[in-house]
C-alpha cells in the first residue's frame, strides 16, 4: 500500500530531532557513562566525568546545548518504495528546512558552525545548513530516520587506511588512537568500517556510531561470534592505553567500540575509524504517513547522583584582573584552579586576523598585556541567560598562532581543550606562560561561571568573535606548565603502567 509523507511531517520531525539531541543524552551512554564514573580511579579522570555528568543533567533540565560545537548534521534516510512524498521541493532541501527550523529555534538556538565554501570566503551560512543526507531506498511504505549532530572536535579525529589484507586491525587501531589525542572528548566511543571502498568504509563507521552503546551488556552475557570477540578485544586493548576521560589518564578512554563491515576487492582491507565525543548526539524515528515523529525524552531517574561543584579545598582561586607573569610561572601540573575576574575570546579566525594586522603593522583592538584568552565560540544566550552554553574547543587548532601571540601581544596564559603540539609547548616553555585545560563536553556548566559577556572585536566573526567574560570560579586545570611540562603526556603513561599491573576492567 502506498503510503504519502507529507513535507511538513519530514520538516518538523528532522527540526524536533535535532532539538531533542541537542539537550538529551541517549539513555545508553548515560547508564554507561555512570558506570565508567563509579569504577574511575583517576581522581583528574573522575572529576572530568563529574562535570560531563553534571552537565547532562543540567542540559536535560534546561533543554540548553550539551556542547557549544552543535555540529554538522548527518541526516540517514532509508525511503520505502512505496512511499510517495507529497512535496515538489528535492530530499535535501527539505532535510535543509528541517535542520533550518531545529537550528534557529528561539527557545533554544544553536551555534551555526556550517560555511558555504571550504577553501575561500568560509562564510557562515548562519542556519547550519547544509546537512550530509545519505538516502536509501528499501522494500516497505514508512521511511526510517536516523540523525545525528556531529561536532567538529571528535570529526576532526577521523581516520582512514588501506591495510594489507594480511594486516592486523587491531595493530593498527592501538598504533592509531593515541595519535587522534584528546580533541575527540574521550570517554566516548570508536566506529569503525571495514570493507567495501574508501567511501564504503567511512560511511559503515559514521553509521555504526548510530548504534546503542551495549558493552556492559555484552561483557555480562558474553561473545557470541568473532566480531563480537574483536569488539571486546578492542574496547579492553584501547582503554589499556590509559589516555583517559579528556586525555587526562584514567581507565576508561572508551564506552565501547562498533565495527561494521562490507565485502572487499581481495587485493584490499579498507578501514575508517570515527569517535564519538562525550557529546554523542543522535536520533532516530519512523514515519509512517500519520504525522510528524514523537520522541520520547529520558526520565530524570536515568542519570546518576553525581553533582559536581567547585572544591575550594582542593582548587586554588586566580584572580584574572591582577594576573601575573609571576604567578602563572607557579602554576604546577595538574593543579586545579578556579577562575575569577575578566577574560578574553578568541578561535581561529580571531587569531589569523590578529596575525595579518600585525604583519600590516595595525593597532590591535584588544590589548592583550597580562591577559589570559579562553578558546571557544559560545552559543547565543536566550532569556536570562549572559552567554550560551560556552564550553572549550580544540586548542590545537592554535598551535600555530602560539609564539605569535605570546612574543607579540603581552597574553600570558591560553585556556580550551585536549593537549598542545611540541610547536605550542615549545612556546609556553619559552615565555614561562601556561596552558589551562576546561572539559571539553560540559559547556552548559561553565556558562554558569560566566556571569558577564560582551563582544569587543571582530563582531562580524559571529561566534568567532573577541569577546570579554566576566567570570566566578570558572573551573580548569593546569595541563601545560611553564616548564613545558604537560599532563596530556605524563597522565595517560602512568596510568597506562598502572593498567598494566591490575586485570584490565571489563564494564
Amino acid at each position: 500500500m502506498t503510503v504519502l509523507i507529507k513535507e511538513e511531517d519530514l520538516i518538523q520531525s528532522i527540526a524536533d530531532g535535532i532539538q531533542f539531541i541537542s539537550y538529551y543524552h541517549p539513555v545508553d551512554y548515560i547508564r554507561h557513562l555512570a558506570r565508567a564514573y563509579e569504577r574511575e580511579e583517576s581522581p583528574a579522570a573522575r572529576d572530568a566525568m563529574a562535570q560531563i555528568l553534571t552537565n547532562s543533567r543540567m542540559c536535560a533540565e534546561g533543554k540548553r546545548p550539551l556542547c557549544q560545537d552543535t555540529g554538522i548534521v548527518n541526516v540517514f534516510l532509508k525511503v520505502g518504495m512505496d512511499v510517495r512524498f507529497d512535496t515538489r521541493r528535492s530530499l535535501q532541501e527539505l532535510c535543509d528546512e528541517g535542520v533550518r527550523q531545529g537550528y534557529t529555534n528561539p527557545d533554544n538556538p544553536l551555534r551555526a558552525s556550517v560555511l558555504d565554501d571550504p577553501l575561500f570566503a568560509r562564510r557562515n551560512t548562519r542556519d547550519n545548513t547544509p546537512c550530509i543526507l545519505h538516502v536509501e531506498l528499501v522494500p516497505g511504505n514508512t521511511v526510517d530516520v536516523q540523525i545525528a549532530s556531529k561536532g567538529g572536535g571528535s570529526e576532526n579525529k577521523t581516520k582512514f587506511v588501506m591495510l594489507n589484507p594480511s594486516d592486523s586491525l587491531v595493530d593498527w587501531v592501538l598504533k592509531t588512537v593515541p595519535t587522534m589525542g584528546a580533541g575527540w572528548c574521550p570517554p566516548g566511543m570508536l566506529g569503525i568500517g571495514v570493507g567495501g571502498t574508501a567511501e564504503k568504509a567511512m560511511l559503515m563507521a559514521k553509521q555504526s556510531l548510530m548504534e546503542d552503546i551495549d558493552m556492559y551488556e555484552l561483557l555480562a552475557r558474553g561473545p557470541q561470534n568473532k566480531l563480537e570477540e574483536l569488539r571486546i578485544e578492542l574496547y579492553e586493548k584501547v582503554n589499556a592505553l590509559g589516555i583517559g576521560a579528556q586525555g587526562l589518564g584514567g581507565l576508561t578512554t572508551v564506552l565501547d567500540v562498533k565495527i561494521n563491515t562490507f565485502p572487499t576487492h581481495a587485493a584490499s582491507k579498507p578501514v575508517a575509524m570515527i569517535p564519538n565525543c562525550a557529546a554523542t548526539r543522535h536520533a532516530h524515528f519512523v514515519l509512517d504517513g500519520s504525522g510528524p515523529a514523537r520522541l520520547d525524552p529520558p526520565a530524570m531517574s536515568e542519570w546518576p547522583d553525581v553533582h559536581w561543584a567547585p572544591d575550594y579545598n582542593k582548587s586554588k582561586q586566580v584572580n584574572l584582573d591582577t594576573l601575573t607573569r609571576e604567578e602563572v610561572a607557579s602554576w604546577k601540573p595538574g593543579q586545579t584552579l578556579l577562575l575569577s575576574g575578566k577574560m578574553l575570546t578568541g578561535r581561529d579566525a580571531a587569531h589569523k586576523r590578529i596575525q595579518d594586522m600585525l604583519a600590516k603593522g595595525e593597532k590591535l583592538p584588544v590589548d592583550f598585556t597580562n591577559r589570559v584568552i579562553y578558546y571557544v565560540g559560545p552559543v547565543d544566550p536566550v532569556r536570562d541567560e549572559v552567554v550560551g552554553p560556552a564550553g572549550p574547543t580544540t586548542a590545537t587548532r592554535m598551535d600555530k598562532f602560539t609564539e605569535m601571540m605570546l612574543a607579540q601581544t603581552g597574553l600570558i596564559s591560553m585556556i580550551g581543550k585536549s593537549e598542545r603540539g611540541p610547536v605550542a609547548i615549545e612556546a609556553i616553555k619559552k615565555h614561562k606562560s601556561a596552558y589551562l585545560m576546561a572539559v571539553g563536553g560540559a559547556a552548559y556548566l561553565v556558562s554558569k561561571a560566566i556571569r558577564e559577556a560582551k563582544v569587543l572585536a571582530f563582531e562580524d566573526l559571529g561566534m568567532e568573535a573577541i569577546y570579554e567574560f566576566d567570570v566566578k570560579d570558572m573551573p580548569v586545570t593546569v595541563a601545560v606548565d611553564a616548564e613545558g611540562t604537560s599532563v596530556h603526556t605524563t597522565g595517560p603513561k602512568e596510568w597506562q603502567a598502572r593498567i598494566g599491573k591490575i586485570p584490565v576492567a571489563t564494564a
